[in-house]
């Protein structure tokens, strides 16, 4: 990472730990130690994710998310005090009638409504009966977007730490992505974010109006080990 890039602000997308079941539930045992895993690798001064960097947080309101940023934070937690949003606006997408069904369930639920009898249901394009389109999607993150921005807007060269967090969940944290880019929502782009998985958007040359994704990021030397 050049120096340049180094100094310029960045969204880092951290996806919950893993968790069994539907709508509002705790992570998993194996979830939580996910989180915690990942926090002792990349949670610190100096590291990846530098608390001390942290503009803002936002979190998604639902249980697993909130248990997430507390076992990534924790240590932390006094230096992110008063700078935390928990927010509808990056929880995730509701699939309303399709709630706690697999993908092969909805599509026989829908032919059974005399849906998709053309082609097969689609998310990113046909939305959930009784939840969320993908209009409404857009419009929650593009707001989230613009409330970003406007913290980093004026601190594009470094002039402070202006990095910004999200704690979600995989499918509206590509939505995210895909948003970020300004991208639709049904884009074809092909992504995957595993559970307790790691991200990190920005801007192209320092410009807030080139936003970016970082293919592949180099961890920060420890200490006593720089070149």
């Amino acid at each position: 990472m050049s120096d340049r890039d180094a100094l310029t602000p960045r969204v880092i997308l951290f996806r919950h730990g893993r968790f069994t079941g539907i709508t509002d539930i705790e992570l998993t045992g194996a979830g939580a130690n996910q989180v915690s895993l990942a926090a002792t690798r990349l949670v610190g001064a100096g590291k990846l994710l530098d608390p001390l960097r942290l503009a803002h947080v936002f979190v998604s309101p639902r249980v697993r998310a909130v248990r997430t940023f507390e076992l990534l934070l924790a240590p932390s937690s006094g230096v992110v005090a008063g700078k935390v949003t928990y927010t509808e606006d990056i929880a995730e997408w509701n699939y309303g009638d399709y709630e706690g069904l697999k993908d092969q369930e909805i599509r026989l639920l829908r032919k059974q409504r005399g849906l998709d009898l053309e082609r097969r249901w689609n998310i990113w394009s046909d939305g959930c009966e009784g939840g969320e389109s993908s209009q409404q999607v857009t419009e929650r993150l593009d707001r989230l977007i613009l409330q970003i921005k406007e913290i980093q807007q004026p601190y594009m060269r470094g002039e402070k730490p202006v990095d910004v967090l999200l704690v979600a969940h995989g499918l509206i944290l590509r939505c995210f992505v895909k948003r970020w880019l300004s991208l639709s929502v049904d884009d074809p782009l092909r992504m995957m974010l595993a559970p307790g998985a790691i991200a990190v958007l920005s801007y192209k040359n320092n410009d807030v109006n080139e936003p970016a994704f970082h293919v592949g990021v180099a961890l920060p030397p420890e200490e006593g080990h720089g070149c």
